[in-house]
Parts: structure tokens; C-alpha cells; sequence
């Protein structure tokens, strides 16, 4: 993993190729009254600390436009190191999923991406879950069991967005597949586009909350990719 060299920058084709995706997805749907429930599942491994720092400032700007919307609920999933793979607690609370964030620092390890999917599975058959976001820079699994899970997944119904760094071939076929069975989306993304990233994420996560009106009215806000983002849907 930690030879792979990062994509410089993300073309503005490969971003309105992941906003066309996304577009075609059905609104997530919540409980009256209640947040939206957000899986933030990252390779903490030991090439991933680059982006482990922009989740962890990207992540309070998820919760702030979610929370004009009604609120997000997020679980951070990770795993890093000899066959560590770790939950959180279900959290609306920026400020100590931070501090979990904060405290964990990545380490060598092959990818548990199988065990990442088989959590979501369980967590979506427990409950309501809107979206997945996941973020890493590789795959050294078999891609078919990963696929046969994704599908599970995407019969409950929940969208995993798959945001790769980097050009490993082999991550990008079977981030890709995941994405498709899901009905989610693929992106790929460089060490210098965090305010890009920064922006899809915050996207996800306000489509999580609240669905294409809550976009819309963080679009008229913001603009950048959720503006992009309603121009696919009209």
C-alpha cells in the first residue's frame, strides 16, 4: 500500500462522472423526527494517515450541514494494523467523534474491507442505515466475496459511496463493484483535493440527512459539488 503513488488532482470529468451517479440514487428516507445515519468506514493502515487527518477536519462540516437538516447520526468504522477492525458507538456529536478520531493512529495491515461490509450488513438489518462513505487507497481481498456481500448490502437498501486515493487498479475494480452493487457511487481523489473531498462528503452527508431537498437547500449555501450535484438531477 504504501507504494502507491497518489493521482495528482481530480479531474473535473471524474468529479461530474461521481455527481451523475449519485444522481440517479432514490432520496434517503428517515424517520419523522429522527437523524439521518451516516457509516464513515476508513483504512486506517499505515499509508492512510494523510487522509485520516483531512477525514477527521472534514468530518465536523459533515455534522454542521446535516444538522441544519435535522441531524446525523455517524459510526466510524476503521481498521488498521494485525486484524484489527473497530466500531464507534452511534454518535450526533462532532466533538467526540473527534476526539475518537484524534486518538487513532494508523498502522501497517493488509485491508479488511470484507469485514467493514459484513458490519454494515448487520448494522443496516438492525436498523435503518442512509448511506456509507468509505475511504482507502487499496484492496487485497478477494473481490467476488466482497461482491457477494455488497449485493446483501444493496438489497437492504443502503448506497456505499467508495472514494479511492490513488491508481491502484485492482482497489479501483473492486471499489467500483461495490459501488455498483449498492447503487452507491466510485470516486477518485488526490493528496491535493481535500476541498473537493471536502465537499462530496459533506454532500453524502447532507443526502443521508435529508435527501434531494435537503441538497438543494445547501446548494443555494454553498454551491461547489452539491451545486454540480443538482444540475445532474434536474
Amino acid at each position: 500500500m504504501s507504494g502507491i503513488k497518489p493521482h495528482q488532482g481530480a479531474p473535473a470529468g471524474e468529479v461530474e462522472a461521481f455527481l451523475d451517479k449519485v444522481r440517479s440514487m432514490p432520496p434517503a428516507k428517515t424517520k419523522s423526527g429522527s437523524n439521518g445515519r451516516l457509516v464513515l468506514a476508513m483504512d486506517a493502515t499505515m499509508s492512510r494517515q494523510h487522509s485520516w487527518d483531512q477525514a477527521l477536519a472534514i468530518q465536523g462540516d459533515m455534522f454542521a450541514e446535516a444538522g441544519r437538516i435535522g441531524g446525523l447520526d455517524v459510526q466510524l468504522v476503521y481498521f488498521r494494523g494485525f486484524n484489527e477492525c473497530r466500531a464507534s458507538k452511534w454518535s450526533s456529536d462532532t466533538q467526540s467523534l473527534a476526539r475518537l478520531m484524534s486518538g487513532i493512529r494508523c498502522q501497517g495491515g493488509n485491508t479488511q474491507i470484507l469485514r467493514v461490509l459484513k458490519h454494515l450488513r448487520g448494522e443496516a438489518g438492525a436498523g435503518k442505515v442512509n448511506a456509507c462513505v468509505y475511504v482507502g487507497d487499496a484492496l487485497e481481498e478477494n473481490i467476488d466475496q466482497l461482491a457477494h456481500v455488497a449485493g446483501e448490502i444493496g438489497l437492504l437498501g443502503v448506497p456505499v459511496f467508495m472514494f479511492q486515493e490513488g491508481q491502484n487498479a485492482n482497489a479501483e475494480l473492486g471499489y467500483r463493484e461495490i459501488a455498483r452493487l449498492t447503487r452507491g457511487a466510485y470516486f477518485r481523489f488526490g493528496r491535493d483535493s481535500a476541498k473537493v473531498l471536502r465537499e462530496l462528503l459533506t454532500a453524502v452527508a447532507v443526502y443521508a440527512a435529508g435527501g434531494r431537498q435537503a441538497l438543494a437547500d445547501h446548494s443555494q449555501r454553498s454551491g461547489g459539488a452539491s451545486a454540480l450535484l443538482l444540475e445532474q438531477m434536474k
